[in-house]
């Protein structure tokens, strides 16, 4: 394929809701014939679920690939025209970013105070922060960062 299209990218993202759907309609299914909930999951659970996780990163690559490349890459240098909308994402980013390591601190100091470690709530914040940081690497080099693409001829000296 020489375009970046995102047909496949949006069709891994909804085949692995379909897939954690399937897992889900399992768990209801092995819970019927059980007569009630069952405490761990099963084998064919967790492996839609894992196929899921892999077909829903592989969608999220590909469409944060299109957004930040676009369709067609284009030779040459690329310079970011100037703009205000993404200096004022980044700043309320960068606060939501402050705020939410502000918030992981304190969490921390609070288990080690009190001995009660809602783990759980401590990996939302921190893939929340995972996320954000995420968010203002792809605004920079979407509109921050210039770009070459540098193309070669069919017969390089390169073996690929």
């Amino acid at each position: 394929m020489y375009r970046n299209d995102p047909i496949l990218p949006t069709f891994a993202l909804i085949l692995a809701a379909g897939l954690f759907y399937a897992a889900y309609l399992d768990g209801l299914h092995i819970a019927r014939l059980l007569g009630h909930a069952p405490e761990d999951l099963s084998v064919g659970q967790i492996g839609l679920m894992a196929f899921g996780a892999v077909l829903l990163l592989y969608g999220l690559i590909g469409l944060v690939s299109y957004w930040l490349e676009g369709v067609e890459l284009r030779p040459g240098r690329h310079f970011p025209t100037p703009s205000t909308a993404p200096v004022a994402a980044g700043v309320i980013l960068v606060l939501l970013l402050t705020a939410l390591s502000g918030f992981f601190v304190r969490l921390l100091a609070y288990s080690a105070q009190t001995g009660h470690n809602p783990t759980w709530l401590q990996g939302l914040v921190f893939g929340s922060i995972s996320l954000v940081v995420a968010a203002l690497f792809g605004i920079y080099k979407k509109f921050f960062g210039r770009d070459e693409v540098i193309t070669e001829e069919e017969k390089g000296e390169f073996p690929w």
